[in-house]
């Protein structure tokens, strides 16, 4: 078992690459542990896979992988995770505004006893409305489905051997590495850094693909949505017996209101209301029948370990099953390759 494992999630970072492996090696390096890099390309057009296979080729620590299509972000983690071996496995993003000699930082930090350490940024440099759509939907889901995660927290993070198996047992389809691993538990630290400019290019996740983000991480990793929408409801039924015993009053003390006086309001009131209430059970039903379909996370269509490429299709209830078995003992492949870890079986 290699003693630190850096999985980063690539697209659209074809120009970062080679600067990034450069840092991040003098970093490792100086860190006098055995190290494995993981490059998970996430289906980019811009020509990162031909980047990261140079990088294999050329450093035997650096192990690529390529998923089949363009799974998102979260896949990607999740594929370079079942990839790693570390004893520590540091998850970063390949933009480099968060500076791989952090990563000292987080290793001295895990050695202290925590499984998990985390990373916040005092200060963020992106757009300011940005910023403020940021804070706003972290202090809406704190107060629906609650959670300790700061607007300002990136992937940057350090996890433990046992946290990562943790990891790879969920299967939740709609997934999001740090809400996940917030669910988790276990011990827990965090440490500030300071965020570095992007290297090159821009965020590829647009307006769009962060609202979609946003419901992902309201809606779908609890259910105390449906919960405020049956106090909704509660509420509703309690504003309607308020009107009817202010019509009551009324009529007691001889004022006397128009017959339809309630019922415009009734109607607006109810009808948004069974709208929303329906539209949000509509999106859990569709989330239930994404789930219950049981395709796998994502599927690699080509790795390369030790420079070697070899054409793969991993199912991640496959992996778990294999890292549950005894050394040596995993569960044998078509063409007779094993999932054990060829370094823990000496091979």
């Amino acid at each position: 078992m290699v003693e630190i494992s850096v999985v980063i999630p690539v697209y659209g970072c074809a120009d970062c690459l080679p600067t990034l492996h450069r840092r991040l090696v003098q970093t490792l390096a100086q860190l006098n542990s055995s190290y494995e890099i993981v490059f998970v390309d996430d289906r980019s057009s811009d020509g990162s896979w031909e980047a990261v296979s140079e990088l294999a080729a050329a450093d035997p620590a650096v192990k690529a992988v390529r998923l089949s299509r363009n799974f998102g972000q979260h896949a990607a983690i999740t594929a370079g995770l079942a990839t790693s071996y570390g004893r520590f496995t540091v998850v970063m993003d390949c933009d480099l505004q968060d500076p791989p000699e952090q990563i000292s930082r987080l290793v001295a930090k895990a050695q202290e006893g925590y499984d998990i350490v985390l990373t916040r940024r005092p200060r963020r440099r992106q757009p300011i409305l940005r910023r403020l759509s940021g804070t706003m939907y972290f202090y809406v889901r704190r107060a629906l489905v609650g959670g300790s995660l700061e607007n300002n927290m990136p992937n940057l993070s350090l996890l433990s051997r046992k946290v990562v198996d943790a990891f790879l047992t969920i299967r939740d389809k709609d997934r999001q590495y740090l809400l996940i691993v917030e669910w988790l538990g276990f011990r827990q630290a965090v440490i500030d850094i300071e965020q570095d400019e992007r290297y090159v290019g821009r965020s590829s996740y647009g307006f769009g693909a962060l609202l979609r983000v946003a419901i992902d991480g309201i809606f779908f990793q609890s259910t105390a949505v449906l919960r405020w929408v049956v106090y909704s409801g509660f509420g509703l039924a309690l504003l309607g017996l308020a009107l009817v015993a202010y019509t009551l009053v009324a009529w007691m003390v001889g004022r006397h209101l128009p017959s339809w006086t309630a019922l415009p309001m009734l109607i607006l009131f109810l009808s948004g209301f069974l709208t929303i209430a329906g539209g949000v059970t509509g999106l859990y039903v569709g989330k239930i029948f994404e789930q219950v379909k049981g395709r796998p996370l994502y599927v690699v269509d080509v790795k390369i370990v030790d420079g070697i490429e070899r054409g793969v299709g991993r199912e991640l209830d496959e992996y778990v099953r294999a890292r549950a078995a005894p050394l040596g003992g995993g569960e044998p492949l078509v063409g007779g390759e094993s999932w054990a870890d060829p370094q823990a079986t000496g091979s």
